[in-house]
């Protein structure tokens, strides 16, 4: 039985659309809060050919619902055009519907000649479960090797989350690349992945991926659009603040799940490694701080800081004026030396709060950073004490 697990994200008083990956919980978090709207369920062929073969039905059968009825439109970018007939809506009667409209892949509403209804919707996201909306105190070790996505978190033996992780690698490959033909070659997007997969959380040379997947480098680009567009990866760019040096220019990928990830790498049946650790756990930390900007709203901009020199510092979120800075250690002990970069920011006035991450078990005070235990620092994060531009 799938556990229920209560989201974050909450329900807006107008129409929104929801974007986020599959898998994530959408459908299920929509049917909790819109159980009585008016459904349109585009995952179901036979739902999808009957809009598409009678375009006007779905014009007709809201014009029949009260007014403040619900409209619920599942995976819309299963047919784009519906989002004109609700663009017509909105603009002839903006307070008779309210329309909940949800997709996994932001691509064909972007490339397709469709309304995206700019500013009679709001956005909304929806991510892999966080350590907040999972309940109690779930293993960092288990995270990292499967993640956070809802149906791997409800099964709990160790077989089953495997066989539930490689069947949604399968499912994103067949159904989101191969049905929409995103790709040319299927084969070359799958060695692609793989090599993806291995250097995910690592700054981004799209000429070396290219030549270790054998791929043309203009492809493997548009291969990172792919991924970007259906929502399975984000870019994390270098930051630039008003430095004397010069700042290293190229992102880095995180693909949006730690077990996800591992998947398409093919190393679920293997136990973590070090080098894993280190990736999987910034994976685990940037998917966190993604989900805070989103779900308490507080909005903001992330990056990573590297100078020429070697220093960085994994994480910088930006505001206006101010900026938080979060190393992340996969180590079980704080060293002095991790914390040199975010003094000397802090010192310098360039960053207002300083944190650290670590797999020890203690908080600790480093100079001017806060130092604390991965799933301390993610309460710490969940109760707004980490991205905040309070003094």
């Amino acid at each position: 039985m799938l556990a229920m697990f209560t989201r974050r994200q909450v329900l807006p008083p107008r129409s929104f659309l929801l974007l986020g990956p599959r898998g994530t919980g959408k459908t299920t978090w929509l049917r909790r809060h819109l159980s009585q709207a008016q459904w349109y369920n585009l995952l179901l062929d036979r739902e999808l050919l009957r809009l598409m073969r009678e375009p006007g039905a779905f014009r007709r059968e809201i014009e029949a619902l009260p007014k403040g009825a619900w409209v619920v439109i599942d995976e819309v970018q299963k047919l784009p055009a519906l989002l004109n007939e609700v663009h017509d809506a909105l603009s002839a009667a903006p307070r008779r519907w309210n329309f909940a409209l949800s997709g996994s892949s932001a691509r064909r509403l972007r490339r397709t000649d469709v309304n995206l209804l700019g500013g009679r919707v709001v956005m909304r996201r929806m991510l892999p479960l966080t350590v907040a909306e999972m309940g109690g105190e779930p293993e960092i070790a288990e995270l990292l090797r499967y993640g956070g996505l809802p149906l791997v978190r409800s099964e709990k033996s160790v077989a089953g989350r495997i066989d539930l992780l490689e069947a949604y690698v399968e499912t994103y490959l067949t159904q989101e690349i191969r049905a929409e033909a995103l790709v040319r070659s299927l084969e070359s997007f799958t060695r692609f992945l793989e090599v993806a997969a291995l250097a995910n959380a690592q700054v981004t040379n799209v000429t070396s991926l290219a030549r270790d997947a054998a791929v043309a480098r203009p492809t493997v680009q548009g291969y990172f659009d792919v991924l970007t567009d259906t929502l399975l990866g984000a870019w994390l760019p270098a930051w630039r603040p008003r430095a004397k040096v010069k700042e290293v220019a190229h992102p880095k990928f995180y693909l949006f799940d730690c077990g996800v990830a591992r998947a398409l790498a093919r190393r679920l049946r293997e136990p973590l490694d070090a080098a894993e650790r280190g990736t999987l756990l910034e994976t685990l930390v940037f998917h966190e701080l993604r989900a805070q900007m989103a779900y308490a709203a507080i909005g903001g901009e992330l990056a990573y800081y590297r100078t020429p020199s070697g220093t960085e510092i994994d994480f910088i979120w930006t505001r206006a004026r101010t900026a938080v800075g979060i190393e992340v250690k996969a180590s079980e002990r704080w060293r002095p030396g991790f914390a040199r970069a975010l003094n000397e920011l802090r010192a310098r006035g360039v960053i207002r709060h300083a944190f650290g991450v670590y797999f020890g078990d203690r908080p600790l005070r480093d100079g001017a950073v806060r130092v604390f235990p991965v799933a301390a620092f993610l309460r710490e994060l969940a109760g707004g004490r980490v991205l905040t531009t309070a003094r």
